[in-house]
């Protein structure tokens, strides 16, 4: 339930605040007093796109916000608990807006920032909007098959699932479409990855032997500076130069003297470790000198080869990887692209069996959407054929037929055509070709009406609903709206006095000059401020006594007949 609409500075409105009340929301005034005005700042509340046009001129902004109270539309619970948004115990939801002339727009529910996208999908939780261009949607037959198709939830469930199916066979045909490409262009392709791969296996790649060959290399290429440096530190170890004692020999009488020394003061013992321990690792080191030097050997043209090997690991890098293991990894991936482009026509003939398995399972889904589609276009045409007796258009004959296409589509392989007649005995038609404006909209708030009992949307929008008609269709079309009032909220934009005084709530809204500002006005009408309005909605802005009976009487019967409604829908 909409429980209160805030607008700021939004066109003719510099700031009004509405309270609506539970059942039927009348909104009534003058031609361009700024009634669609309110109901466009509530679909901006819903997720509809915001434009700078609607900011009031001379402001910088516009800003609305709506008070709902949720406790009844359990749907929604869902979809804001997956926002991260916090609803407290008395169920109410806070949804506000502001646009500023700089395009910036602030969206908040109960506090939480969120979308326009997330907006959109909790605005059409909670409010069903029905205005003049869900008339003229009747004069588009791609708009029928998604009125049958919301009617029945057997056919949605059905409906996803074959849409899966569909995907799956609208993947196969893309692969078709694609292996489909001349046999030039597969030719030229094996050409080139059969020349890859034959000279990467001619290579005979070793994973990481282009590091052991880095490391080699400098090795060989300085074999003679490493095999001099080598001698002269082992001389310099062992046997020392020019007169001079070696390293070792020399350590070891330091080692002695200080055993000496140990022998009559043990404070020395710590240097004496320290002496022993380096002699010890320096003969370790001067045995491995030896065998170092024993092992290298000076090859020059185990050098070229290693270059020359290395030449060939750079070439493949510079082509297929930055590294060996790259390397192999396209080359496995070529031998299997290969293998495919050679199994091509196995390939074909998989996709083939692909394409026809999955049209069998479509066919199977199109026959059961069709089935479903049959029996709910009979029950839907017979509950709005009975709503358009009720509005008056008691020989009008409603069907809608469900036409087998030949090929798939998103939808199924269906069409669906409404079909319409208005007279006895007349052969029904089209709808889109022989409907009239006030026919529209009758057949527009029958199938509205029968929609209503089967969503879960509380809040129901007409705006001008009556459209086109007038007279005894006006008290018709006043019951059904003022019956759908019974089971939830409405709130109805009207011309007409017959469907005004079904209101549970009035709201008056008027134009208004204030020196050289247009502003408008929006008040909630009493009981007696309701019969005048009213009384000037019957006979014009001349209020006569007569006219005032009129209305009273006209008053007091709506008063009678809602009661009836409503004690029979609480039954």
């Amino acid at each position: 339930m909409l429980k209160s609409l805030t607008v700021t500075n939004f066109a003719l409105i510099e700031q009004a605040v509405v309270e609506f009340d539970e059942g039927l929301n009348i909104l009534t005034g003058e031609t361009g007093a700024g009634k669609s005005i309110l109901i466009d700042a509530l679909s901006i509340i819903l997720g509809n796109r915001a434009s700078v046009d609607s900011i009031r001129t001379g402001c910088d902004f516009f800003r609305v916000e709506a008070v709902f109270d949720i406790s009844k539309l359990t749907s929604i619970y869902k979809i804001i608990d997956e926002q991260g948004i916090t609803i407290e115990d008395d169920a109410v939801v806070i949804i506000s807006r502001r646009f500023s002339r700089q395009g910036k727009n602030s969206i908040l529910i109960n506090g939480c920032h969120v979308t326009v996208n997330t907006l959109r999908q909790i605005g059409e939780k909670l409010v069903d909007m029905h205005g003049q261009h869900e008339n003229q949607a009747l004069l588009r037959p791609e708009s029928y098959l998604f009125l049958l198709d919301a009617f029945d939830e057997k056919i949605k469930i059905e409906l996803e699932q074959y849409r899966q199916i569909y995907q799956r066979w609208l993947d196969v045909i893309k692969q078709q479409a694609v292996l489909a490409q001349s046999s030039r262009e597969r030719a030229q392709r094996i050409d080139m990855l059969s020349w890859q791969t034959k000279e990467i296996a001619l290579a005979q790649l070793k994973p990481s032997e282009d590091e052991e060959i880095e490391r080699q290399i400098p090795v060989l290429a300085n074999v003679e500076k490493i095999t001099t440096a080598v001698n002269r530190s082992y001389i310099l170890l062992e046997q020392g130069t020019a007169g001079v004692q070696g390293i070792l020999p020399a350590l070891a009488e330091v080692k002695h003297e200080l055993e000496v020394i140990a022998r009559y003061d043990n404070r020395i013992q710590e240097q004496l470790t320290a002496v022993s321990d380096a002699l010890y690792q320096l003969e370790e080191s001067c045995t491995d000198l030896r065998v170092y030097g024993d092992e290298i050997d000076f090859d020059p043209h185990k050098l070229v080869t290693l270059q020359e090997r290395m030449d060939v690991i750079y070439k493949l890098k510079k082509k297929y990887g930055t590294t060996i293991i790259e390397i192999l990894q396209y080359y496995e991936k070529s031998l299997a692209e290969l293998e495919d482009i050679h199994n091509y026509d196995q390939t074909i003939a998989n996709l083939n069996q692909q394409q026809k398995t999955l049209e069998e399972k479509l066919n199977s889904y199109c026959e059961k959407l069709h089935a479903l589609r049959t029996q709910s276009s009979k029950i839907l045409s017979e509950q709005i054929s009975k709503h358009l007796a009720d509005l008056g258009m008691t020989n009008a004959t409603f069907d809608i037929e469900v036409i087998p296409r030949p090929d798939f589509t998103f939808h199924g392989a269906d069409e669906v055509s409404f079909l319409f007649s208005a007279n006895l005995g007349e052969q029904t038609k089209p709808l889109y070709k022989i409907a009239s404006g006030g026919e529209l909209s009758r057949i527009a708030l029958a199938i509205k009406t029968v929609c209503a009992y089967r969503d879960a949307v509380g809040i129901m929008v007409f705006d001008e609903i009556d459209a086109g008609i007038g007279g005894q269709a006006g008290h018709m079309v006043a019951e059904k709206v003022a019956k759908v009032a019974c089971a939830r909220q409405v709130l109805c934009i009207t011309h007409l006095p017959q469907i005004a005084c079904m209101a549970d709530r009035h709201v008056y809204i008027k134009k208004q000059i204030e020196g050289e500002r247009t502003n408008t006005i929006i008040t909630v009408l009493t009981k007696d401020e309701q019969l005048l309005e009213l009384t000037r909605m019957i006979s014009g802005n001349e209020i006569t006594p007569i006219a005032l009976e009129n209305a009273n009487q006209i008053f007091k019967s709506a008063l009678i007949k809602k009661e009836k409604w409503k004690n029979k829908a609480q039954a």
